[in-house]
């Protein structure tokens, strides 16, 4: 994950930043909405695992499920628990797209973390499109589902009335907010950790420091599986609890 080069004074140079960089796949500098880059390599490797597991994986649906079987069982009974739990029986329905986000993103994050290996959701660009298609359908479905009362939402009537306006107004930036909070949470925490790996892993090459930076690496490392799955978790959750507004504006 790591590359180190010379500076003019003999010492190494470390860019912690250039793992982030989009390249296009087929050599050349400029980068167009149709150029296949890195970042589409790596989604789309993304894609065909999750299509591996759950697809190919479970193809056979034994009665006594193998290895890939029982993750992707597991996996689909964790998601179905969470949306059911948080949107109730009336979001059940929504779980395939819930599902597919969640198994997208999660499998993005892991595969980041293979040595010379692409992170997609390292970028704004890749979450910020995933939490915006949240907002956009979740506010047309609360509008289709509830009409007029879906602006119900932004107006607290349990509070004293003189601070209602002030509420429904902190209530509509609040929810305007949300894609930009959904979005940057996954990415700053991915960008983040994987920077931090680079420069430990740059460090390494001082025969000084090395067997610390080996450590530093390692106990990251271990620290980034954790994060992959966490953050993967917190932005399904949180896609739930906004479907849960549009659904049950409410309560």
């Amino acid at each position: 994950m790591a590359t180190e080069t010379q500076g003019e004074g003999g010492g190494l140079e470390f860019h912690p930043m250039d793992q982030f960089i989009i390249k296009p796949l087929f050599g050349g500098d400029a980068v167009n909405w149709y150029t296949p880059t890195n970042a589409t390599l790596w989604m789309a490797l993304a894609v065909l695992a999750v299509f591996a597991l759950l697809v190919l994986g479970t193809s056979k649906r034994s009665v006594v499920p193998g290895r890939v079987q029982s993750v992707a069982e597991l996996a689909y009974g964790f998601i179905y628990k969470m949306v059911e739990d948080i949107c109730g029986k009336d979001g059940v329905k929504y779980f395939p797209y819930i599902m597919t986000l969640f198994m997208f993103i999660v499998f993005a994050n892991f595969l980041g973390l293979l040595p010379m290996a692409f992170t997609p959701t390292s970028h704004i660009a890749v979450t910020a499109l995933m939490a915006f298609a949240v907002f956009f359908g979740v506010t047309i479905l609360g509008f289709v589902k509830n009409g007029a009362s879906f602006l119900g939402l932004f107006w607290v009537s349990s509070a004293p009335l003189p601070l209602r306006p002030i509420l429904a107004l902190i209530e509509v930036i609040s929810y305007f907010v949300r894609p930009v909070s959904h979005s940057i949470r996954l990415a700053g925490n991915m960008m983040a950790g994987h920077a931090v790996i680079k420069v430990f892993a740059g460090f390494a090459a001082i025969a000084a420091i090395a067997p610390l930076s080996v450590i530093a690496i390692t106990a990251m490392y271990g620290l980034e599986v954790l994060v992959s799955f966490i953050q993967a978790y917190v932005f399904t959750i949180l896609t739930c609890v906004y479907l849960k507004d549009a659904l049950h504006p409410h309560h």
